[in-house]
């Protein structure tokens, strides 16, 4: 098992994946129309909060800062190579003790990604004002009205 890989529990008593806590990418790309579209993974069913849309992301290795986690992760389950994007900033989500980091970014395309990881069934770029009619997961559910906030600024 990769360093980092693990369960923890934060201050509120959640179990949560990554011993050193968790990282996502959130690529935006805005086409010559203004729509803005996000690259979402769809979560395989047996995986923590399986079936649900969420971000390429995963545990922090120690050491590893958000962006680099993301980065890797991003690469590992979608072949998104970090020259496709640039990062423009971060969402800290603390639960006291454990964190998870949504790491903002700009994609000046819509990157062809591929399905890597049996951890996902499918890897999209979506539609933002589609985005509410998936399931999403729990955790990106709740951050997101904060992590939209942070788009639109």
């Amino acid at each position: 098992m990769p360093a980092g890989d693990g369960w923890a529990r934060c201050a509120r008593g959640h179990r949560h994946w990554g011993v050193y806590g968790a990282a996502g990418l959130l690529a935006l790309h805005r086409d010559p129309d203004g729509v803005a579209w996000l690259l979402m993974q769809h979560r395989s069913w047996w995986s923590h909060h399986g079936d649900t849309w969420g971000l390429l992301g995963g545990a922090r290795a120690p050491g590893e800062t958000a962006e680099q986690a993301a980065g890797r992760e991003a690469w590992e389950e979608a072949s998104l190579p970090t020259s496709a994007y640039t990062v423009n900033g971060r969402f800290v989500d603390d639960h006291g003790g454990w964190s998870y980091v949504t790491v903002l970014a700009t994609a000046q395309q819509r990157v062809r990604i591929t399905t890597l990881s049996a951890e996902s069934t499918d890897v999209a770029w979506v539609r933002q004002d589609e985005l509410r009619r998936l399931p999403l997961h729990p955790g990106f559910a709740a951050s997101w009205p904060s992590v939209a906030a942070l788009l639109d600024a």
